[in-house]
């Protein structure tokens, strides 16, 4: 394993998992923000991302709300690349795109402003489980014609299908839930 992701993988192991609609979901300060998320992990996400990104050929980070906006920004903060944020609320302005995203545990519309055409972009997230997040903020990408240039997760669950996601996704790291734990892939 990546000894930068040691603090994230540590407390990973620690993650108490809860039964939402017979789904296993695990809590975490990375993907729920609670238990507090330590600051270690959060500068082992960002350098995690800074490793496996060419950050010099982004114009823009854009994190939807409300997970990914604690990544984005550490990683904003380390590099000072403009952070944008993909809400789950309409303030109605002219070029904002609006999209539909299904998850695994529920449905809600996202709202894109802040990116424009030919921006070059580097989508962040907490965790990829269903897909519908991050397909979801790419089609928000395309209607605007933003150049996506990679998209990166801090967690993947490799123990959901990912049927949704038509793209490559970078993740930090892989984990799944086995008998109500979770376990860090390396």
């Amino acid at each position: 394993m990546d000894p930068t992701l040691e603090p994230l993988a540590r407390s990973l192991r620690q993650a108490p998992v809860v039964d939402r609609d017979g789904y296993e979901y695990f809590v975490h300060g990375v993907t729920d923000g609670i238990p507090p998320l330590e600051p270690a992990v959060l500068c082992a996400v960002a350098d995690g991302i800074r490793e496996r990104v060419d950050l010099e050929s982004v114009d823009k980070i854009v994190a939807p709300e409300a997970m990914g906006i604690h990544h984005g920004t550490a990683l904003s903060i380390a590099t000072d690349v403009p952070l944008v944020v993909v809400r789950k609320r309409s303030y109605g302005f002219p070029e904002e795109v609006a999209v539909h995203q299904e998850t695994s545990y529920g449905e809600s519309e996202l709202y894109l402003n802040g990116v424009d055409a030919g921006d070059r972009v580097l989508l962040v997230d907490d965790v990829l489980s269903s897909g519908g997040t991050i397909e979801a903020v790419c089609d928000a990408l395309e209607a605007v014609e933003a150049e996506l240039v990679d998209i990166v997760v801090v967690l993947r669950r490799v123990d959901v299908d990912h049927a949704d996601v038509s793209r490559d996704v970078t993740s930090l790291l892989d984990v799944r839930v086995r008998d109500g734990q979770v376990d860090v892939l390396e």
